[in-house]
């Protein structure tokens, strides 16, 4: 039988939601939980020992042992430290890049001692910019390095989207592309709801569209600013993508992906399967839209380069 295994690195506030929303789910059999505070990580897994016998799903926990990521399928990499955007007004993401590059560079190296072959998904913000460095420590081929990006956001428009029109998320369709961070955006030529664009829909009930594209961009502000970080939105679009290449579901989603037009990484729509980017998806966007996408990928670009050299 063959035994399906997930790596976390990182089991902070996220990374210990994202084991938490794995297990409960019997995404996989056997998991490695990698962390630099022995303490922590020790008591995560003693607690998930303790769930066993109320949980419907059996399954095998490792601690601290990069060997044992070299038949993984999946490693999820949730380092960071959320305390960096405390008494940030801006809410950039990449005030966390120059703590992130030096622990990246490190897994890099850990994980490049090791055999693994599988996808490599990163959480880690500034999430764009760090899977590009993660690509490029490991020598890892671009599709199998893939950062959730704006597969969250999409969800938060959805969100907006369905609470504006007093509907579920899930009947909304359409992305947010570009960067994980502050210049992101929907794209409305993509968002339809019933089958209906949701331009005609907004201007038939009145409703303000660059009004619910900001509640999706600050939603993630307004969680953080409550409880001091986010988990649920963001281990939910990890966990989606986990199973995508866990399953080799090949289903379409909006991930941060190294994007041959642009030589840099953005969310943009992709198929995901087993072997991570399977094929790469072409949307029909405005003049607007494909400026913006430039835009946001240069704001990447150029943030990146100021602190990787």
């Amino acid at each position: 039988m063959l035994m399906r295994k997930i790596g976390i690195i990182g089991l902070g506030h996220v990374g210990s939601t994202v084991a938490h929303g794995l297990i409960a789910e019997g995404v996989a059999d056997e998991y490695v939980f990698i962390d630099k505070n022995e303490g922590k990580v020790q008591a995560e897994a003693l607690d998930f020992e303790d769930a066993k016998t109320n949980l419907a799903n059996s399954y095998q926990i490792t601690v601290n042992d990069y060997a044992a990521l070299g038949d993984a399928d999946v490693v999820i990499s949730a380092l960071g430290n959320i305390e960096l955007q405390h008494n940030n007004p801006t809410h950039d993401r990449f005030v966390e890049l120059s703590y992130n590059v030096e622990q990246v560079r490190q897994v890099a190296a850990d994980l490049k001692q090791t055999d693994f072959s599988g996808v490599l998904v990163v959480i880690t913000n500034p999430c764009d910019a760090i899977a590009a460095l993660y690509q490029a420590e490991t020598g890892y081929p671009k599709e199998k390095v893939i950062g959730t990006g704006t597969l969250l956001d999409t969800a938060r428009m959805h969100r907006a989207v369905g609470k504006a029109f007093d509907v579920n998320p899930k009947s909304v369709a359409g992305y947010n592309l570009g960067e994980h961070g502050n210049s992101q955006f929907t794209a409305w030529s993509t968002v339809s709801l019933q089958g209906q664009p949701i331009t005609k829909l907004a201007e038939e009930k009145g409703l303000d569209l660059a009004a619910i594209e900001q509640d999706s961009i600050v939603g993630g502000y307004t969680v953080f600013e409550g409880k001091g970080y986010t988990s649920y939105g963001i281990a939910s679009a990890a966990i989606r993508l986990a199973k995508a290449v866990i399953q080799d579901a090949k289903v379409e989603m909006p991930v941060s992906h190294k994007r041959p037009e642009y030589g840099s990484y953005l969310s943009y729509p992709a198929v995901v399967g087993r072997e991570g980017i399977v094929a790469y998806s072409q949307l029909d966007l405005t003049a607007e839209e494909l400026s913006k996408l430039q835009n946001s990928a240069d704001s990447i670009q150029s943030k990146f380069e100021e602190v990787v050299r």
